[in-house]
């Protein structure tokens, strides 16, 4: 996990994750992944949807990154667990790099530990983010 970059949610995103959170521990044993996205938002500073900087990766938003490693580039969209997809590039905010991700911008360096080991990569761009199009309820 990287914990040096700042990070931001919007008051929007961290209620609903907040609420994700709160539903699948009492379903569920709690999980590495439960208590390492609990850990972002609880760190993420909040904004409110309209003040977000257009760089800032929030939940729905199409992200494009890097393995720095590999030098491989990926596109996908940041999703709550009940829309991922993998065929459609809709990736959960409870894999480990939708966790590592979340409330990171562009131009950031982000290291995490995967279930392969360390990774580190960069998000290159933001393709689409909600707020930023004045698309508020996503």
């Amino acid at each position: 996990m990287n914990t040096k970059n700042k990070i931001c949610l919007t008051h929007f995103d961290y209620d609903r994750l907040k609420l994700l959170i709160s539903n699948h521990t009492k379903r569920n044993k709690v999980e590495t992944n439960v208590k390492d996205l609990l850990g972002e938002i609880e760190r993420a500073q909040k904004v409110d949807s309209r003040i977000i900087p257009p760089n800032y990766v929030t939940m729905n938003s199409v992200i494009e990154v890097k393995n720095l490693e590999e030098l491989e580039f990926q596109e996908f969209r940041l999703v709550f667990p009940e829309d991922a997809n993998t065929q459609e590039n809709k990736i959960s905010v409870l894999a480990p790099i939708g966790t590592a991700i979340l409330g990171y911008k562009i131009g950031d360096v982000i290291q995490w530990k995967f279930p392969g080991g360390q990774n580190q990569f960069q998000i290159t761009n933001i393709k689409y983010q909600p707020e930023a199009n004045g698309d508020y309820h996503l």
